[in-house]
């Protein structure tokens, strides 16, 4: 279609996007079964239901499921016969169950009645057995459910004695553990094969043979005070003694055997207190005969599909052996993107396996390693199930099997990208993209806004952002870049502001604005800047700074690390990021840090966005910016979600979202381009 027949992209646009995730193909590679999320717009739920595509060119994908509840994490039987997946359609106020689905026909029917939420599982070699991560429910709380009127009144208090004792997304934690347990796929009887009251066992496989399992855990007596001490134990399928693999001090998990059984591939980083470093690739014999080797560490590599957009998370699959055990394929965060790469094992010669400008997840092979599904999004789709044929261990040209939301999208001009690489002031090499609005005019001058991205440790990207699509169509150029702190561009990038942060990044914001400015369709007079999370704590830091930018929105931000510390549901562990002693040992080094003890330099008309339900930021946070510029007769106003965890933007109430967005809008109209 024409770009001047084209419409706009609308904040109400996101009611319409379908949502695809855990793309899975079957043994013999003819059939993808795939989840698909859609927003009911009357009562601003959203529900997921299982789709199914043929691998077979020209394929349709067809939906396998119905009705208003949530069906995920579809996986296959290992004969191809059964299809599992997780649901809440019995029960939508209780955990959601297991349930199994014949693929030659039929009604689904539920497997397990587990009084407990099930985190993941797989299935067993002979098919005969699921083992599922569970956190059982709570005592209290059962006994509440069984009483009428004691659910009616609620949770009467909490008690703990964890540190870690709530997670943003979730709440307020149980005091349950999360614990391995078998279920019996054809009688549905579960069995508990681990417990204690402080550790967890979690992301477990099964051995080739099925006769023993592996898994990750923290067996410190208090593993909230060494959070990075994980380490695998291997125990009998049927349950007893487990037994721990050496492997070196650090965070690790994914945890996956080698088809001969005798070598574990995992996920790890070494050393603790250092979240910068990369996330390799390592492998460790199962016998103890010698010890755990980073197989990816020489290439300066980190293990992880996130990339950032708002319209699907983009899923980090374990890694997986090939069929002959010499190779393992993984993916990797790289100058935006997310490539599938591979490793040989005994060589540790790495190289890329699948590598398009956009983000490859969620990964899974055929049994005979002939094809491999994937999801695959790029900056005009927020991800499509694509299947690739696979000759000799090499891919071919991938098939996109779906077209999901292109009815609609087809029919919006978008803008268009540009991809930019310039200096930072140290020399050091930088990567940002700038989006251009619709019908743009390389004669006129524009008011634009520099997005920030939150973590630190992610990375911006060619990948879908409804945000800054609608930014742009209202006549903004919003460009955007990865200053150093983030990931995909190595180590040292990524721990450039490790107990620093307001220095290196905030110098490579301050280039990147500078590069912007000089753009002859640039007005430097009405810049704007905005950003959530770490991307909120920069945003405050750069309105105590410099009076560079007109107008400003900071979102569920970070302003001051002496408040934060303990009130986060990272808790203490935020000091890591720091100087790694607390504020009470140091407490000038953590005001200087913090963004609240400049801003009393403010003049910028800031736009303050907080979450009631924020856990990772807490709203005091923004409470404390909103007053500082209250007081210093700054403009400014304060706009809280009820309800809403730190993730509103990409996974919030789809109205919610919408009246953030527009919040902004009007912000950024105001001073950019009305004044």
């Amino acid at each position: 279609m024409p770009a001047q027949t084209k419409r706009l992209i609308t904040a109400e646009d996101l009611y319409k996007f379908q949502v695809l995730s855990s793309p899975r193909i079957n043994p013999t590679g003819s059939q993808i079964v795939f989840s698909v999320q859609r927003v009911d717009r009357k009562s601003e739920k959203k529900y997921s239901n299982l789709w199914m595509v043929s691998t077979a060119p020209g394929s349709q994908p067809r939906q396998y499921t119905f009705g208003d509840q949530s069906d995920t994490q579809p996986a296959w039987s290992p004969d191809g016969k059964l299809i599992s997946f997780v649901s809440n359609r019995a029960d939508k106020e209780k955990p959601a169950q297991i349930y199994l689905i014949d693929t030659a026909g039929g009604e689904a029917r539920p497997l397990t009645k587990i009084e407990g939420e099930i985190e993941d599982y797989i299935w067993s070699p002979d098919g005969k057995f699921l083992l599922c991560t569970v956190r059982k429910t709570d005592a209290d709380v059962l006994a509440r459910e069984k009483n009428p009127d004691l659910k009616k009144l609620g949770t009467p208090a909490r008690h703990y004695d964890r540190v870690f004792y709530k997670l943003d997304g979730y709440g307020y934690l149980p005091l349950e553990r999360s614990h391995l347990w078998s279920v019996d796929v054809k009688t549905g009887k579960a069995r508990q094969l681990t417990d204690h009251r402080v550790h967890d066992q979690q992301e477990p496989d099964i051995s080739p043979d099925g006769k023993w399992i592996v898994y990750a855990s923290n067996i410190c007596e208090d593993p909230d005070a060494y959070p990075d001490r994980v380490d695998l134990f291997i125990m009998p399928f049927t349950g007893g003694e487990a037994r721990k693999i050496n492997t070196l001090i650090g965070s690790k998990g994914a945890p996956r055997f080698s088809p001969d059984g005798k070598w574990i591939a995992y996920y790890g980083q070494e050393g603790e207190g250092d979240g910068w470093r990369n996330v390799s690739v390592w492998v460790v014999p199962l016998d103890g005969s010698s010890e755990a080797v980073n197989l990816t560490k020489a290439e300066d590599i980190h293990v992880s599909a996130w990339t950032i957009n708002d319209i699907g998370q983009p899923e980090t699959r374990p890694a997986i052996w090939s069929k002959d055990g010499k190779m393992i394929y993984f993916p990797v965060l790289t100058k935006g993107s997310s490539h599938f790469y591979q490793v040989e094992v005994k060589s540790r010669k790495v190289k890329p396996f699948m590598d398009p400008a956009g983000v490859v997840s969620a990964q899974s092979f055929d049994t005979q390693e002939s094809k491999m599904a994937y999801k695959f999004g790029s900056l005009d789709d927020p991800g499509q199930i694509f299947v690739v044929d696979l000759k000799n261990g090499k891919p071919g040209s991938p098939r996109q099997l779906t077209r999901f939301n292109r009815d609609w999208l087809d029919k919006i001009d978008l803008g268009t990208t540009e991809e930019v690489w310039f200096k930072g002031k140290d020399g050091n090499p930088l990567q940002g993209w700038i989006l251009k609005p619709p019908h743009f005019d390389p004669s006129l001058k524009y008011p634009s806004i520099m997005e920030i991205h939150g973590g630190p440790l992610t990375q911006y990207g060619f990948l879908f952002m409804h945000e800054f699509y609608y930014l742009a169509a209202q006549g903004f150029v919003v460009y955007f870049c990865n200053p150093r702190g983030g990931r995909g561009y190595g180590e040292k990038h990524a721990g450039a502001i490790a107990r620093n942060w307001g220095v290196a990044d905030y110098s490579d914001l301050m280039t990147w604005a500078d590069y912007a400015a000089k753009l002859p369709y640039i007005d430097p007079a009405r810049m704007g800047v905005t950003g959530g999370s770490y991307g909120g704590y920069m945003t405050v830091w750069i309105i105590g700074h410099t009076q560079r930018f007109k107008s400003a929105v900071s979102q569920r931000c970070v302003s001051n690390f002496v408040s934060m510390w303990g009130s986060s549901d990272f808790n203490w562990a935020f000091q890591q990021e720091l100087n790694d002693k607390p504020p009470f040992e140091d407490l000038q080094y953590y005001w200087d840090r913090s963004p609240i003890s400049y801003i009393g330099n403010a003049k910028t008309p800031t736009l303050v966005i907080h979450n009631e339900m924020d856990h990772r930021c807490p709203i005091e946070q923004s409470e404390q910016v909103f007053v500082a510029l209250k007081r210093l007769g700054v403009d400014t106003e304060f706009v809280r979600f009820p309800e809403e965890f730190h993730g509103l933007s990409r996974t919030g109430r789809t109205d919610r979202r919408i009246l953030r967005l527009n919040h902004i809008l009007r912000w950024f109209k105001k001073y950019l381009q009305q004044a």
